[in-house]
């Protein structure tokens, strides 16, 4: 797997990544168990974004904001 997210998207997926898993405690706390289920999903899927530097959606649609593809363009 080549590296497709970087930058202020990288940025951007952590920060909203930690924020839905905050807010999938919360709901759990709540006994909102599957609004918990789908932020806790989400937020761990952007982290996994963050930490792989890898993006599935990014590669289907050939988007690549690393650092070393705007340089190249």
């Amino acid at each position: 797997m080549q590296r497709n997210v970087g930058g202020l998207d990288r940025i951007v997926r952590g920060v909203l990544g930690i924020w839905l898993v905050v807010m999938a405690a919360a709901a759990y706390q709540d006994d909102k168990r599957e609004r918990a289920a789908i932020a806790g999903i989400a937020g761990l899927g952007l982290l996994q974004n963050v930490w792989m530097g890898f993006c599935g959606g990014n590669y289907l649609l050939g988007v690549d904001t690393t650092e070393d593809s705007c340089a190249a363009k």
